[in-house]
Parts: C-alpha cells; structure tokens; sequence
C-alpha cells in the first residue's frame, strides 16, 4: 500500500457508480481531528476535519446529518483533570457552527463526547457541562472499555480496566447518564460482549449504541481464529440483543484491528469484496435486532485506511438490496434519528 499520507491517491484507485444517490442519510458515527494540513488520511498521520469530512460526504451518496464521536481532541489543559473531555465538546460545536454556513453539505447534528464513568454519580457535573457548552447538539458519552491482554492489540484510548463494565463506579455513572436523557455509546473487543449484556440488563433505562459489532480481532493471538471467534460472537450477539435497551451500529470493520489488512494491498477494497468477506456479520445482526435498532456507519476516517467512503456506502446499499423500504429507511436515517434525537 501506499504510504498513509498518500491514502487519498490510492482510494481513487477503486471508483464505483453510486447506487440509489437520491437515498437519504444519516452517518451516526465519525470523528473529527488535526494533522498535518498536507496529510489527508489516519489518526496521527493526517488531518480529518470539516472539509475533508464534506469530501467524503459529498462523494455521491446523499449524506443529510451526521454524528460525531469522541476521539480525545481538544481537551482542555488546564483544570480539573474530570472536566478537560469537555474541550472536545466545545471544538466540534465550533465546526458544527461552520457547516451552517453551508446547508447545502452534511451537517453535524450531534456529539458524543467523553466523561469517565468511574467517577460514579460525581460524573453529573461534567455531563451537565458538556450540555451546556454543547449548545443544544450533545446527546450523550462514550467511555470506550476495549482491553486485551495480549500487547499486539492496542487498548482503548480512554485506558479502560479489563471489566470496566462491570464496575460498581461506572455503572453507577451510566445511570446519572440516563437520568439527564443521554445515550452510552460502546467501544470493545468481541470477548466483552457478554460484559456489555450484564451492564445492559443491570441498567434497563439505558439507552446502550454497539459500535463496530463489538470489535471481533483478527490480528495477534487472533490471527487464524475467524470462524471460531465468529462462532462466539454470534452467540454473543444474539444475548446481547434481547436486551431492547440496546441498538446496534453496522460498519467499523475495515479497521486493521479487525485483521483483514485491506490497508496494506494494493488497492483498497471494493464494495463487493466487502459484501463477500463481511456481509454476514451485518445480516446476523440485522436477524438478531432486526432494522428498528440498526443503523449503519462510516466510522470515518478510521475505516479510510481500507475503503473509500462511497465504497463502504455502496456495500451496505448492496447488503440490503432486497429489504422493504421502510427497513433501508430505518438503516439509513430512522434508527439513528431516533435514538440520537436529530
């Protein structure tokens, strides 16, 4: 592959006709960060932000809102060490502001911000700071709790224990979270999914987004292991949805995490390379929540490394080709319209 900072280039090198332009869109899930300016593509080598995000959202489909989520930008660097999350909060509603300006583009319609959960029921006065230095887009907190023992898998960047979710502190946060109306949105590995479950059922009121299928690995001591991890998983997933508390996203595969290495080919993946190699994972989920609690993401510019974003959207077109109009409805716009309250 090319280098990172080349990325743009070699995601040209893959180009498809834009299937159904006229559907309308919401992507629940992408994050926003510096760089440098000349270095368009990953965390810590490249620069994601407003025009490089209505690059992609302009790319074809027709993309009307978006959601941002925590990625650890702009914390304040002076204060309390509880309430610097809130500088993240303050950077994207500066951005948000921008896009007004332009109507015609995608615009950012809510924030997931950060608040650590293990300051228990205190973590209210950070949650009501972020409401209100949120100007009315906040909706909610991501504490991301991915951990694995092995060191080739890198922890979440929130530096989570390895049974956060089953801590006392954090639940005990998540349900001041949920008295103030807001939403928990998740980031681990696919051996938390049953933690996930136990949070879930422990705190019904929850309002619980899955990110990225719950992060089945496939580098390290996972490499080799697909099918038996899908296997798990799958049983995992189904425990996990009959809590109705919980809605799950679709996407967040194409990251090198996830061990298919479409970033080190090449040429990046087409969207019927994905169709084939992950499909089943999307129409399992899909079984188990059913539309009215999925959703579909981009999880932009992490998945940049592998697939352009015209690409990812033509492959999720493609996975429910043959499903009512009201389902794609739900998948495209409703489910994240509901729950994020856009």
């Amino acid at each position: 592959m090319a280098k990172i900072y080349e990325v743009e280039g070699w995601l040209d090198l893959v180009q498809e006709e834009i299937l159904d332009p006229n559907m309308e869109i919401i992507d629940p899930h992408h994050h926003l960060w510096h760089g440098p300016e000349d270095h368009p593509g990953v965390k810590g080598s490249y620069r994601y932000l407003l025009e490089d995000l209505w690059k992609d959202t302009s790319s074809g489909h027709n993309i009307k809102k978006t959601v941002f989520i925590d990625c650890g930008q702009e914390y304040y660097q002076d204060g309390p060490e509880q309430f610097k999350p809130v500088g993240e909060t303050e950077f994207v509603v500066e951005i948000a502001k921008q896009a007004q300006e332009d109507l015609s583009q995608a615009q950012i319609a809510g924030i997931i911000g950060h608040a650590n959960m293990m300051l228990g029921s205190s973590v209210k006065e950070v949650l009501e700071l972020h409401l209100e230095k949120g100007e009315g887009l906040f909706r909610g907190i991501r504490h991301a709790g991915g951990w694995d023992k092995d060191e080739s898998v890198k922890n979440a960047h929130s530096h989570p224990t390895p049974y956060i979710y089953l801590e006392d502190k954090f639940q005990d946060g998540l349900r001041e979270l949920s008295s103030l109306d807001m939403v928990f949105d998740t980031w681990h590995y696919h051996n938390q999914i049953k933690d996930l479950t136990k949070l879930a059922i422990n705190i019904p009121e929850l309002v619980i987004i899955h990110d990225h299928f719950g992060g089945p690995l496939g580098i390290g001591p996972y490499i080799g292991k697909r099918e038996e991890i899908f296997d798990q998983w799958k049983e995992d997933i189904y425990e996990l949805s009959r809590c109705k508390n919980v809605y799950a996203k679709l996407g967040g595969l194409a990251m090198p995490v996830n061990g298919w290495d479409w970033h080190k080919r090449d040429k990046p993946a087409s969207s019927d390379e994905i169709v084939t190699e992950q499909e089943r994972y999307y129409l399992y989920t899909l079984e188990c929540f059913g539309p009215e609690r999925c959703m579909f993401e981009s999880n932009f510019p992490v998945d940049k490394q592998s697939v352009a974003y015209h690409v990812i959207w033509n492959a999720y077109k493609k996975m429910v080709k043959d499903y009512s109009e009201k389902d794609k409805f739900n998948l495209f716009f409703g489910t994240a319209e509901k729950v994020y309250k856009l």
